[in-house]
């Protein structure tokens, strides 16, 4: 009767690694915040779906005039014989869509509508990401150094952020954008409009971005790791870059994806007023301001660029909300 308790001892004082050596090889791996919001942002389709069609509006952007190249497409050539002289409407049917022109031909002029919204697919992305990258960056240093702060310069920077948000926004930049003509600050052209567009824009948006990290950070700053750093003898600017800024950047990046497309929408619109971007370079909002007088003879030319906006202006809400539930699902 020994020998069977001998080797049931022997087997319940064996190590713990030695029990589960052979039950399997595979260590278990923690996983990062970032992985788990990829992991999130992957189970919503609709989120996926929205940015796919950003990196594909994104690659078509960047892409534009290597495409125009290849394809041999012209934004501002006008062929005059697609165009009736007398209802100076595109021949054919749907505006004149043919193999040639997929989206048709623009009355009166008969330049390819395909060209054009390729044309001004660049110049709304580039705008738009100009003005987003400024208001980030003024927001992000304004917000931060009020809500750590606090005191006398939290007061300050908000009667600064009260006082940018009591402008009357598209007012303004309509006045600055028709003041800035011709040459200024040594540029020129549709560069100068693009500088403008962008400084316009992204100067003039940065107290929302302030507003919400702000308030984050008034929320962080009383948290257990910064007083641990604190009290370890860490300074302020320290406790900025190293402790605040890193979880800040859920918001941030959250933000800068919805701020994308109402930039997107404000350059759309200046440019359909005529204080954006100049002929002939081509631009939605330009588009939708020829399409005004010639909606009658050719419904296309307005749908088109609307469409295009539509689609890109859905896609990023649509990306920025799945980016905000993946990186904060309890604040669904």
């Amino acid at each position: 009767m020994t020998a069977p308790i001998e080797t049931t001892k022997s087997a319940a004082s064996a190590q713990p690694e030695e029990v589960l050596a052979g039950a399997s090889g595979k260590q278990i791996e923690g996983r990062s915040l970032g992985r788990i919001a990829w992991t999130r942002l992957k189970r919503d389709k609709v989120a996926m779906a929205g940015g796919v069609v950003v990196v594909l509006l994104i690659l078509v952007a960047i892409l534009s005039k290597p495409i125009q190249a290849i394809f041999g497409l012209d934004p501002n050539a006008f062929h005059q014989s697609l165009v009736d002289p007398t209802l100076l409407a595109p021949k054919g049917a749907f505006g004149g869509i043919s193999w040639h022109h997929p989206f048709g031909v623009e009355p009166q002029t008969g330049r390819d509508i395909f060209a054009r919204i390729l044309d001004g697919s660049w110049v709304s992305l580039l705008v738009a990401g100009g003005a987003t990258m400024l208001s980030v960056c003024i927001g992000v240093v304004m917000g931060v150094v009020a809500g750590f702060y606090g005191g006398w310069v939290d007061s300050t920077i908000s009667r600064v952020m009260d006082t940018f948000l009591a402008f009357p926004l598209l007012l303004f930049a309509i006045s600055i954008s028709a003041t800035l003509q011709g040459k200024a600050f040594g540029l020129s052209g549709l560069t100068l409009r693009i500088a403008v567009l962008v400084f316009v824009i992204g100067f003039f948006n940065w107290p929302y971005m302030g507003r919400i990290v702000r308030a984050q950070t008034l929320s962080l700053r009383e948290r257990e790791f910064v007083e641990a750093s604190r009290s370890l003898g860490a300074r302020g600017v320290f406790i900025l870059f190293r402790e605040l800024l890193p979880n800040l950047v859920a918001p941030i990046l959250v933000y800068a994806t919805l701020l994308i497309p109402t930039n997107i929408l404000f350059e759309a619109s200046l440019s359909y007023l005529g204080v954006g971007i100049e002929p002939p370079q081509s631009s939605w909002g330009g588009m939708l301001n020829q399409a005004t007088d010639l909606y009658q003879v050719d419904p296309m030319f307005m749908v088109i660029p609307g469409v295009a906006i539509f689609v890109t202006v859905l896609a990023f809400n649509l990306l920025g909300d799945g980016l905000r539930d993946a990186l904060d699902p309890r604040g669904k």
